[in-house]
């Protein structure tokens, strides 16, 4: 018995350590990706320019389109919605901001790569996993802190937060965001320019955003439309935060009933099955992004 208190108190000490190490190198990892989106400023401007220009110009265009003709002093109206497009709009918008940043944060991986700061990261002794969450914590670390500057716009769309619905709005961004970045770190780990690495992103964006319900509702809609939208992880970030959002504009519950993304039976999905299935994504995300990363040369 003494043997093996001497066994014990030998070994814990370096898988302490270890721990230490793995944890530091990930909060390194963490914070360089923040450190360089606050030292480049010039990319925080244009990157909220994108969301608020679909916001402001699509959405009020098409707004009035789908209001039809108005009189003198009317309000355009998305009619059979039940609210403005433009408020509509808006938790799709929060989405979409999470969907390019979170995604296109994984370039710095191929960046790394082509300049040699990569292979510096592959001999230090700190585990795939680490570098591989480091890096989707950075990634989904920026993503929210931006879209969360779009949140001071609310008022301009009739949506005004309270504290809670802040709360949830933020979690539910970091939920999609933390998935996104992923997929776009084991994306990244497999490209070698940054050219491949962009086109495969493209392809890979649109119908994400398309297919998530920031334009148009997900009820009533063909079968192969509704499978497809039922595939994309963004739908169901957008679905709850549509809830949570025009909850908080005063929108009644029959109207986010029909707004709302439906389950095969045909009744709404309900706010926590979307979340549960965000989390569902986020996971085999996280596994595909450390398997591929650790197969990175």
């Amino acid at each position: 018995m003494p043997e093996a208190a001497k066994i014990s108190v030998a070994v814990a000490p370096p898988q302490q350590r270890r721990a230490l190490v793995e944890l530091r190198g990930l909060y390194i990892i963490w914070y360089r990706d923040l450190l360089r989106w606050w030292r480049d400023r010039q990319r925080i401007l244009p990157s909220l320019v994108q969301p608020l220009l679909y916001l402001f110009v699509f959405g009020v265009g098409l707004g009035a389109s789908l209001a039809g003709p108005r009189t003198a002093g009317a309000t355009a109206s998305a009619g059979a919605l039940g609210v403005s497009y433009t408020t509509f709009m808006y938790p799709g918008v929060l989405a979409m901001s999470v969907l390019f940043t979170s995604i296109f944060s994984a370039v710095s991986i191929v960046w790394d790569r082509e300049f040699g700061f990569l292979k510096e990261i592959q001999v230090a002794p700190l585990s795939r996993v680490s570098v591989a969450l480091g890096k989707t914590l950075g990634g989904s670390s920026v993503a929210v802190l931006q879209a969360s500057l779009l949140l001071l716009v609310s008022p301009l769309v009739g949506v005004w937060f309270t504290p809670g619905t802040i709360l949830a709005a933020l979690g539910l961004l970091l939920l999609l965001a933390f998935t996104l970045s992923a997929i776009g770190v084991a994306v990244a780990s497999r490209m070698k320019t940054m050219e491949g690495f962009q086109l495969i992103m493209n392809f890979v964006l649109l119908p994400l955003l398309f297919l998530s319900g920031a334009f148009f509702p997900l009820a009533n809609l063909p079968l192969w439309l509704a499978v497809l939208t039922h595939l994309d992880p963004a739908a169901y970030a957008v679905d709850a935060l549509r809830r949570v959002v025009l909850a908080s504009a005063g929108v009644p519950p029959e109207t986010l009933a029909r707004l709302a993304l439906t389950a095969p039976s045909g009744e709404p999905l309900p706010l926590g099955a979307d979340v549960a299935v965000l989390l569902g994504f986020s996971l085999p995300a996280l596994a595909l992004a450390v398997r591929w990363f650790g197969r990175a040369e």
